[in-house]
C-alpha cells in the first residue's frame, strides 16, 4: 500500500506546474526549499498613525536585524489606519529561531515593542509562498505606489484556476503600464487567497494604464476566464516608509 506522500505524489499536476490534491494542502515547487513570507496587518488606532510611523522607521532596523524584510507600507487607498509589512524567512524552524531571539532582544523590546503595542488596535498574519512561475521584482525607481490586489478563489487550489490565474497576471503584465512585484498563494489565513503586488510610478499612471488595460481584448478575455473561479476581491493602494526596502 502506498503512504500519503506517495499518494499525494501521484496526485494530477496542478496548472503551475506543482502536484495539488486539495486546497488545504500545499504542495510542490513553492515549498522545495522551504523559503516563506510573512505578511502582517495592523490596524493603528487613528489617533496614534502619525507616531507610530515615526516609531517604525526609527527602529524597524532593530527587527530587521534578525530575519529579512521585504518592505513595510501604510495604507492610502482601501482601508483607513492600516500597516502593512512582509518578511522573509528561509522555512519554519528559522521563524522559529527569530521570534526567539526578538523575543530575547532587550532593546528591540524596550525602544520599539512596548511604545509600540498601545499604538494597535488589532494585528493580523498570513504566511504565503511565492507562487513557482514568480520571483520578488524590484521597481525601475524609488518614489512610486503599490497596489496589493487580493483575491479570493474557489475552493481548489491552483489545479483549478492556476493556469487561468497566471494566464489573467500575464495579459495586465503585457499592457506595459505596470510593474509585478510578487505574487503569493496563503499557507495559513485564509485558504485559496492570493495577494498580488504591483508597483506604477503613481496613482494617476497606474489610473492610466487600468483604464487602458480594461480596452484591450486579450486582457478583457483572460480576466473573463479568470473570474469563473473568482469568490471576491479587494485592493490597497499602499505607500512605502522610508525604511521599506522596496521603496
Amino acid at each position: 500500500m502506498l503512504g500519503l506522500r506517495a499518494l499525494l505524489l501521484r496526485g494530477a499536476r496542478g496548472a503551475w506546474g506543482c502536484p495539488q490534491v486539495h486546497a488545504s494542502l500545499a504542495t510542490g515547487p513553492r515549498q522545495n526549499d522551504g523559503t516563506f513570507y510573512e505578511i502582517r496587518t495592523y490596524d493603528v488606532k487613528p489617533s496614534k498613525m502619525k507616531e507610530f510611523v515615526e516609531l517604525v522607521n526609527k527602529h524597524i532596523h532593530l527587527r530587521a536585524a534578525h530575519s529579512e524584510m521585504v518592505g513595510f507600507w501604510t495604507v492610502e487607498f482601501g482601508g483607513m489606519n492600516k500597516a502593512i509589512h512582509i518578511w522573509k524567512f528561509d522555512n519554519f524552524v528559522h521563524r522559529a529561531e527569530v521570534r526567539k531571539a526578538l523575543a530575547d532582544d532587550k532593546e528591540w523590546q524596550g525602544k520599539f515593542l512596548s511604545p509600540a503595542l498601545p499604538f494597535l488596535n488589532k494585528q493580523n498574519n498570513e504566511i504565503v509562498y511565492l507562487v513557482p512561475w514568480c520571483e520578488i521584482g524590484k521597481p525601475s525607481k524609488e518614489g512610486g505606489v503599490y497596489e496589493m490586489v487580493t483575491f479570493q478563489m474557489k475552493p481548489g487550489g491552483p489545479a483549478l484556476w492556476g493556469q487561468s490565474f497566471r494566464a489573467a497576471i500575464n495579459a495586465h503584465l503585457n499592457t506595459g503600464y505596470t510593474k509585478l512585484i510578487g505574487v503569493f498563494h496563503t499557507e495559513y489565513g485564509l485558504l485559496n487567497r492570493v495577494h498580488v503586488l504591483w508597483w506604477n510610478e503613481n496613482p494617476d499612471s497606474r489610473a492610466a494604464g487600468r483604464h487602458y488595460a480594461h480596452e484591450d481584448a486579450r486582457v478583457v478575455a483572460a480576466v473573463r476566464e479568470s473570474v469563473r473561479f473568482l469568490e471576491s476581491q479587494q485592493n490597497m493602494l499602499l505607500i512605502p516608509l522610508p525604511c521599506s526596502p522596496l521603496k
